[in-house]
């Protein structure tokens, strides 16, 4: 009994340890159908997006896309996630992991919230998890939110043009 819950009580820290959480928003005074038309013109990416620089492939539930992201003062990557969530001016999440499942796993998640005076409350957020993730947790905290906290910026700049 003592060895089932020595092994249980390290799972529980290990998981907690080995997942992160990140998210950021901004109030964009305009429709979300606007935003979500900047959003998902994911060929646009390469001239406004200072943190995903490409996207590529059809955001269709379960497809795979291709994106590529460069978070500030640190190396680029290209993945293939896949499409978990497309719903058209509301929200669009992809799933993407390093090399393989449990590594490190990222859901990454765009959120359009249409509030009542008009205005659209843009949530970028992103769950880590996997063995990787306690090594990465500086980087993410520091480099990856300064990346989406710049991405909410400039979206926020066009959909208000």
């Amino acid at each position: 009994m003592k060895k089932l819950i020595l092994v249980l009580s390290f799972v529980a820290l290990n998981s907690t340890l080995m997942a992160k959480e990140i998210k950021t928003q901004i109030v964009i005074n305009a429709p979300a159908e606007k935003v979500w038309a900047i959003l998902t013109n994911f060929e646009a990416y390469p001239t406004w997006n200072p943190f995903i620089k490409s996207i590529s492939g059809e955001a269709k539930v379960g497809n795979k896309i291709k994106a590529h992201i460069v978070p500030p003062n640190a190396l680029g990557m290209t993945f293939t996630p896949k499409v978990l969530t497309y719903d058209v001016n509301k929200k669009f999440t992809w799933l993407g992991h390093l090399m393989f499942t449990g590594l490190f796993d990222g859901e990454h998640s765009f959120e359009l919230i249409q509030n009542a005076d008009g205005t659209t409350t843009f949530i970028q957020s992103e769950k880590f998890k996997g063995i990787l993730v306690p090594l990465f947790k500086k980087m993410l905290d520091t480099n990856t939110v300064e990346g989406f906290n710049l991405m909410n910026q400039k979206l926020k700049e066009l959909a208000e043009k």
